[in-house]
């Protein structure tokens, strides 16, 4: 068996059928203009999520650590993709064999790391709606457990190919899309992520069934325009989750795909585009998990106005959707109270007594509290 571990770059690429240009041409200007304009939003909507998450302690819960990993690893996409943009076109024959792993390495993990962010962020959704739970029974230190197991996953990964899973020693097995990698390993890494996909339809479409039953056992006591109100938005949720990835995605894991599977068609033609159109998944992934937030929302504007207003982190203005655990057991004996009110006094309750039991409940428990 002969390895070719000495070649350069371009030797691995002749072989493979793919020409590197010698010389700037319009559509390498096209795609290294259109690939850094994605990065820079990618990076900036990413820093602005992780910056929300630490400067807001309201957001400080497991779901949402996991959407600041979701933000890292989609800053990490997209710091990688920008080192890409500047090592392509005709840079590329410049690099050594060691300096190309490194390249395609970064890609392969950060991509990695986001699209098992996003698996572990379904699957922390279902485990708290299944369990009608407001915030997920995660302690810190799992979390932080989860988030490790995730980046050592992606590394290994990512390092896989240059620790010998390529074809320098086969060049007869080299793809065409990544020439250095073997065609078996872009097979293994696109029916990876599809059955990732897959996991996550199902976990978002049992998500959905379970949640349309609820509804509709609990719209005998609610109104059917609430009831439909409800079913909609969370078909909306699951569409543009779903839909994000398969558009992202899929043309991409196709081609890896048939350019392992296949080695007479024809992948390189549109390679680049669809390397550029799974890392926009990469600025949807703020988009809709956490700017559809209007806490977030708020956060953000704080961020943004720092320069000319600071940054307030006042409690009464968070106006933030999710309680603190303790705030939610005040309410619970709140609303019991009234409650008990409510069968003892009749209708009259909400305008006489009602008030002065809600207070009574409080003054007990700030007794009991301190």
């Amino acid at each position: 068996m002969v390895c070719y571990d000495q070649e350069n770059v371009s030797f691995f690429y002749n072989m493979s059928k793919k020409n590197i240009s010698e010389r700037w041409q319009t559509k390498d200007y096209v795609m290294v203009s259109l690939g850094l304009l994605v990065c820079a939003f990618v990076i900036f909507a990413n820093i602005l999520v992780m910056l929300a998450i630490f400067m807001n302690r309201r957001f400080h819960y497991p779901i949402y650590y996991l959407l600041g990993n979701l933000a890292a690893a989609d800053l990490f996409a997209g710091i990688s993709y920008m080192h890409l943009m500047f090592h392509t076109g005709p840079w590329t024959i410049k690099l050594s064999v060691h300096q190309w792993f490194v390249r395609q390495g970064l890609i392969d993990t950060s991509l990695t790391a986001s699209v098992i962010n996003l698996m572990a962020i379904a699957l922390e959704r279902h485990q708290t709606i299944f369990t009608m739970q407001l915030h997920s029974k995660m302690t810190n230190h799992r979390v932080v457990l989860l988030i490790v197991g995730i980046w050592l996953i992606a590394i290994v990964l990512g390092l896989v190919p240059s620790m010998g899973w390529n074809c320098i020693c086969d060049i007869q097995q080299c793809s065409n899309m990544a020439p250095l990698y073997s065609r078996s390993y872009l097979v293994f890494w696109a029916v990876l992520n599809l059955l990732t996909f897959t996991v996550m339809v199902a976990v978002y479409t049992r998500i959905f069934i379970y949640v349309r039953r609820k509804t509709h056992r609990m719209s005998q006591h609610t109104s059917q325009v609430k009831h439909k109100e409800t079913v909609v938005n969370l078909m909306k949720t699951v569409v543009m989750i779903l839909g994000c990835f398969v558009v992202c995605w899929t043309p991409g894991l196709v081609l890896l795909l048939l350019d392992g599977l296949c080695k007479s068609c024809d992948v390189l033609t549109y390679e680049k585009f669809f390397l550029v159109l799974a890392e926009c998944n990469s600025f949807m992934n703020p988009i809709i998990y956490s700017y559809r937030d209007k806490d977030m929302r708020v956060t953000f504007k704080r961020i943004l106005c720092f320069p000319c207003l600071g940054w307030q982190q006042k409690d009464e203005h968070s106006g933030v959707r999710f309680n603190t655990l303790e705030q939610e057991r005040r309410r619970r004996v709140l609303q019991e109270a009234w409650v008990a009110r409510k069968a003892r006094d009749g209708d009259g309750a909400q305008t006489n007594g009602g008030p002065l039991v809600l207070k009574d409940a409080e003054n007990m428990l700030d007794s009991t509290e301190s």
